[in-house]
């Protein structure tokens, strides 16, 4: 990441690790093209909408998916689909 790219990144006021910053972005508040992010992840073979999904697991198994949903302008039902059929035995209560 240039430092151009660093600095621009520190002036959007989120957390969010997952903002990516290109030479397009840097220089407006559009987001990174689906084409760039496409051509991007052609090296590793994953497509957008795989790491979309991905994440939306990850986050609807560690968090309330009516809070999930909330923050992705999703309907609450949408993030349920997201939900594994597992437990994670270290977010239960000690018996």
């Amino acid at each position: 990441m240039s430092c151009a790219q660093w600095s621009h990144r520190q002036s959007q006021h989120t957390s969010n690790p997952h903002v990516i910053v290109t030479k397009v972005t840097k220089t407006g508040r559009e987001p990174a093209s689906a084409a760039y992010l496409s051509h991007v992840l052609d090296a590793c073979g994953l497509t957008p909408r795989t790491v979309r999904s991905t994440r939306l697991v990850d986050l609807v198994n560690t968090m309330d998916p009516n809070l999930v949903a909330v923050a992705f302008g999703m309907e609450p039902e949408a993030a349920m689909i997201y939900l594994a059929d597992h437990v994670d035995p270290t977010r239960l209560p000690n018996r």
